[in-house]
């Protein structure tokens, strides 16, 4: 995230970084997010690399077979245990899993992206600010396979700056910026 000459935003270096990493992961995870007009121009300058380096990386992996051990389930999806030795232990079964690897240049890319991007935790409104139903949302994955499949053909250009109207506290131009 390394820039010459970019807008200060009213901030020190540290608080910049840590704002453009959050609009952008932010931006990644809705597709649309309300800020004012300057933010949304540096946003961009973070967001559209990010883009094009997923875009580029795409189709570099290779499916591999691997086995692994999971839990077996009862009926009503709880954990199966037997006891051994007077210990209850969980049982599992070994199954033949399917999974994508990286090559090389793929997972060069994806920690690029993860350097930019912070970690997202979706919690359910039913059970909120429980830790057990919380799930984390690969958003590298998400710019892998959903974002970057729709701009192929693209070359730049993926977000749209939509101005909004003055804002009501300090009359800052607000403006909607969103992926096209």
């Amino acid at each position: 995230m390394k820039m010459a000459k970019q807008r200060k935003l009213g901030r020190t270096s540290s608080q910049r970084k840590a704002l453009l990493r959050n609009q952008a992961t932010q931006l990644i995870y809705h597709g649309k997010i309300i800020t004012t007009e300057a933010r949304a121009k540096e946003l961009r300058r973070v967001v559209e690399p990010l883009i094009t380096m997923a875009i580029k990386e795409k189709d570099n992996f290779e499916t591999v077979t691997v086995d692994a051990k999971v839990a077996r389930k009862d009926k009503d999806g709880k954990r199966v245990k037997e006891v051994v030795d007077g210990k209850r232990v969980t049982v599992y079964d070994t199954v033949a899993k399917e999974i994508k690897k990286d090559l090389p240049s793929r997972l060069h890319a994806r920690r690029k992206i993860l350097s930019v991007l912070y970690p997202v935790v979706e919690v359910p409104e039913a059970g909120a600010g429980r830790k057990r139903n919380t799930k984390k949302i690969d958003l590298v994955a998400k710019l892998f396979d959903e974002i970057a499949p729709k701009y192929v053909n693209r070359k730049g250009g993926y977000t749209r700056i939509v101005k909004i109207g003055p804002r009501k506290g300090d009359a800052a131009m607000e403006v909607l910026i969103e992926l096209v």
